[in-house]
């Protein structure tokens, strides 16, 4: 499976113009699995759309890394989905 998604991820930046783009798929994995079990199963591909807009948001106008705008948008969507806990 990792090396799937690893492929997968790969092409698909390449595809998107971000070929230089570092994923971290266990990270991604573990926030979608957070939202999913934490909301709805629904929430996880949203939460993880929201995080990585925000996140190149954060990148491009507040002048920090891809990393630290990513890891400040993840924690706020996992303590949040945290807090709703059903």
């Amino acid at each position: 499976m990792t090396e799937t998604l690893e492929r997968w991820s790969s092409s698909l930046a390449r595809e998107l113009g971000v070929s230089d783009l570092e994923v971290d798929i266990d990270a991604v994995l573990a926030l979608a699995g957070v939202a999913a079990h934490a909301v709805l199963r629904p929430a996880a591909p949203l939460t993880t759309y929201l995080v990585g807009y925000a996140a190149g948001r954060a990148a491009a106008l507040d002048d920090v890394s891809g990393e630290q705008a990513t890891a400040r948008a993840a924690g706020i969507a996992v303590d949040l989905a945290r807090s709703l806990e059903r």
